[in-house]
């Protein structure tokens, strides 16, 4: 069975905007899994951390195939290539080489160690829901609304699209 899979992607150390780049590249080599799409990229100031860069943010689409990439493993692939990218998982909220959290897995609620969907932030996060809206306007997140009216409730985070220096993402006709 096929299913949509929602990756938010976010750096702040290095070329941020050069990692997000090739980390939304890296994410059509994962086996099982079909790139579909990417958002902008976007700015936005760190939400409660103080004293660190700015991130670049994105949100990516894939389609995942569930009997080869069940969510935990697909959360497994989206580690790794994180440490592809030098991520440590070390310190919580440090600044990040790259971050690529699954937010969503179709429409599955999951709760169990390592492994929470819909990501539980996500709906408090204007780095993720202004990205998210642009690729999927109409998605409804399970158990908390549609995204534009989750984004449209979010106060006091800046968050600025930057320029397209590049076509969007998107995968061959």
């Amino acid at each position: 069975m096929q299913v949509k899979a929602y990756v938010a992607l976010g750096a702040n150390l290095g070329d941020p905007v050069a990692t997000v780049r090739t980390a939304i590249e890296a994410l059509r080599s994962i086996a099982g899994a079909r790139f579909l799409t990417a958002s902008s990229l976007y700015r936005t100031a760190p939400v409660g951390l103080h004293h660190q860069p700015d991130f670049i943010n994105a949100v990516a689409l894939l389609e995942v195939d569930t009997a080869v990439l069940p969510a935990p493993t697909f959360l497994g692939a989206l580690f790794e290539i994180e440490a592809k990218f030098g991520r440590v998982r070390s310190v919580k909220n440090a600044p990040r080489t790259l971050d690529l959290d699954l937010l969503l897995y179709d429409d599955q609620t999951i709760d169990q160690p390592g492994l929470t969907l819909p990501h539980p932030r996500m709906a408090k996060r204007a780095f993720v829901l202004a990205p998210l809206a642009e690729i999927a306007p109409d998605l409804d997140i399970p158990g908390h609304g549609m995204v534009t009216e989750l984004l449209a409730c979010i106060d006091g985070q800046r968050i600025e699209k930057l320029p397209q220096a590049q076509p969007v993402y998107s995968c061959p006709p």
